[in-house]
């Protein structure tokens, strides 16, 4: 059988046996899309201000990036399942590195909107990366493997918008994203290095691809893990769409005191995805996903009590939201790995509509959090619909669990 043409059923569910993609590298090149989303977000306002255009619109840079992001999801995937994953990968890097030069050497706040649309190419790593893990493990190893590479890869948010205001104060807000820049062609190096093809079924006709997408739409349990991901994210993103307005407004916190608090979020995103990493393997997919969503569920509901009994301090806002990211960073590696093992021969298809689903509902969330959060900003408000998101949650997470024989 030709290596570059599809596999027949049999044989797709067959052990890989070639090199594996360092763990390193894949986490570089997952980290570039958030990167690129986080570390220019202090330098907002000193950018409308060089380039003479309302802060309203250079924050157009942050929600077209977005919504490219979910866009481009939908054809990478069956892009890198016809070409492979190399070439892709390394083409959106390109098109980021070229997306990062118009924004440095931008006059404009058009060419510099330009460039960011241009920059969201990037998100070929993010999307790969999960399709690469998938291809050379099985089914529970692929989720131990995605909890690791997402836990390194949520260094990035983590502490991308402390290093963007550091470099911003330093040198300004064009070498904030020469440094974006020089991390992409880092992850296009080390690429080239240590990553090998891993696409054993590649060659496939477009046609193909789009009935992988069809084969993908007749399968209630894709859908049921695509939305359990989905609206497991829709918490957090929410929480990131209202948290800051109830930070300053209610809370009366600075910038770089909300920058602080973050930090107890992040962090408990990265302990949830060292958990998967560590059992998965062993617990299941299932058991792991449905434990997430239900940790996830017990953040706000803590708020909302502590707040209803008078506690109002920002670590009563804070630290038990950050079970909010614990629970994400349990879940999603696992329906992930759970949603794309149902078609293994179009794990980039599959890949690339998850993250779209998972990237759309939750800037959704987060636009409606903003709304719910309104000039008040009451906390109460914002932690019921967190709290709606994770009900949703645990209910497709349930569906999804026993819509599959797996589970």
């Amino acid at each position: 059988m030709n290596r570059h043409t599809p596999a027949p059923p049999d044989m797709q569910h067959d052990e890989w046996t070639g090199p594996r993609p360092a763990l390193v590298t894949l986490i570089l090149l997952a980290a570039v899309s958030p990167l690129a989303i986080n570390l220019f977000v202090p330098s907002m306002p000193s950018i409308a201000a060089d380039l003479g255009a309302p802060y309203a619109t250079v924050q157009l840079g942050l929600s077209l990036y977005l919504i490219m992001m979910a866009m481009l999801q939908l054809v990478i995937g069956p892009l890198s399942d016809i070409y492979g994953r190399r070439p892709v990968i390394y083409a959106g890097l390109v098109l980021f590195l070229i997306g990062t030069a118009l924004c440095v050497f931008s006059q404009s706040a058009t060419v510099f909107l330009a460039g960011r649309v241009i920059q969201s190419a990037s998100v070929t790593g993010m999307v790969l990366s999960r399709a690469i893990v998938r291809d050379v493990y099985p089914r529970e190893k692929a989720a131990s493997a995605m909890g690791y590479m997402v836990m390194g890869m949520a260094v990035a948010p983590m502490i991308g918008p402390a290093i963007g205001g550091q470099i911003d104060e330093l040198f300004g807000w064009r070498m904030s994203f020469v440094a974006l820049g020089l991390f992409g062609a880092a992850a296009i190096i080390a690429g080239m290095i240590s990553l090998p093809e891993t696409n054993r079924y590649r060659g496939t006709s477009l046609r193909a691809q789009v009935e992988s997408y069809r084969k993908l739409g007749r399968l209630p349990a894709f859908w049921l893990y695509a939305l359990s991901a989905g609206f497991t994210s829709a918490s957090f993103f929410a929480f990131l769409g209202g948290g800051p307005a109830v930070s300053s407004v209610y809370l009366g916190l600075s910038p770089s005191d909300y920058g602080l608090y973050f930090a107890f979020c992040a962090l408990g995103y990265s302990i949830g995805n060292f958990l998967t990493g560590r059992y998965s393997e062993r617990h299941g997919l299932e058991r792991m996903m449905v434990e997430g969503v239900v940790v996830s569920l017990a953040g706000p509901l803590i708020t909302i009590i502590l707040f209803s009994v008078g506690i109002e301090h920002p670590v009563a806002f804070f630290l038990p939201l950050a079970l909010v990211g614990f629970g994400n960073g349990m879940t999603l590696p696992n329906a992930t790995a759970a949603a794309i093992s149902l078609q293994p021969e179009s794990a980039g298809a599959a890949s690339g509509l998850l993250g779209a689903l998972q990237i759309g509902v939750g800037a959704v969330a987060s636009v409606i959090a903003g709304i719910i959060v309104g000039t008040d900003a009451q906390p109460i408000p914002l932690c019921l619909f967190l709290l709606a998101c994770g009900f949703l949650a645990i209910v497709l997470t349930l569906a999804a669990v026993r819509s599959n024989p797996r589970g």
